[in-house]
């Protein structure tokens, strides 16, 4: 753990992040880049005056809206359990009366519900996970520092029964690994089953570049072995990698979201960020 000192909290389009770098051990991250020069991704760094920013800049702001975070940093990494910033965080978002919008891959956000659901009697409250595999033991080869996809299934399901609103991010979806109709149809089934409103998924494939590259071919190589020469033979340097049949599989995703009553579409999903009380 590292201590950074912060300039300011909330970005300009209401975005914030309490730390810096991930533990999840997620071998896809785009946040390993290079270009976010994060440094040590393990090494978390902490932002240790973030409450009192996010405190001030929140009194200062005359339009009370929907803040997001878990962009760049899961706001539920191991720290969190012990540093409690995310539960600060939720707590000024209650004080001064804002949204949240939270991303998250850790079933520890089910400590926090009770203040989600505070927030959410005051204003708006969405939850969403990313789920990128419905199975837990390929999941441990990928994600393997997190809850597992069952997990998460469960604490979408908790929310949706709290009267949240739900979403899963789809995203990435890697070439030769989970890019099958399978998974897929099984991913949007149960989310119906858990009762999400709806699923975000950009493009079926993923991203690599400099940084985030080299760790991922890494861990091919570990978990994988072989994979590494079909990705270097399919997609070179290319920073947008669709798995190879992509059409096929959003036609599939669509139809299977249709079919379970889930929202899909972009536009429509913005809907859902309006606010439950003015």
């Amino acid at each position: 753990m590292r201590t950074i000192l912060a300039k300011h909290i909330i970005q300009p389009n209401n975005n914030f992040n309490l730390y810096h770098g991930c533990t999840h051990g997620c071998i896809y991250c785009d946040s390993r880049s290079l270009c976010y020069n994060l440094g040590e991704f393990e090494d978390i760094g902490v932002k240790a005056n973030a409450l009192k920013l996010m405190d001030q800049e929140l009194s200062h702001k005359r339009k009370h809206v929907i803040l997001t975070t878990g962009g760049m940093s899961d706001p539920y990494v191991h720290l969190e359990a012990t540093n409690r910033l995310t539960e600060g965080a939720l707590k000024l978002v209650i004080k001064h009366k804002f949204g949240i919008y939270v991303l998250t891959k850790s079933a520890m956000i089910l400590r926090d519900i009770e203040l989600y659901k505070l927030i959410d009697k005051q204003m708006k409250s969405i939850v969403a996970l990313t789920i990128t595999t419905h199975s837990d033991e390929l999941a441990a080869k990928i994600e393997p520092n997190v809850s597992r996809p069952s997990e998460r299934f469960a604490v979408l399901r908790a929310f949706h029964e709290a009267g949240i609103t739900t979403g899963i991010w789809m995203t990435p979806i890697l070439p030769f690994i989970t890019d099958t109709e399978a998974n897929i149809k099984t991913i949007v089934a149960q989310a119906k089953a858990a009762g999400v409103d709806f699923i975000l998924s950009f493009g079926i494939g993923t991203t690599m570049r400099e940084g985030s590259r080299e760790y991922f071919y890494t861990q091919l190589d570990r978990s994988f072995p072989g994979l590494k020469e079909k990705y270097i033979s399919e997609y070179g340097n290319k920073y947008i990698c669709p798995v190879p049949q992509a059409e096929k599989l959003k036609k599939i995703f669509k139809e299977a979201c249709d079919q379970a009553g889930i929202i899909h579409d972009h536009k429509l999903i913005k809907n859902l960020f309006v606010k439950n009380h003015d």
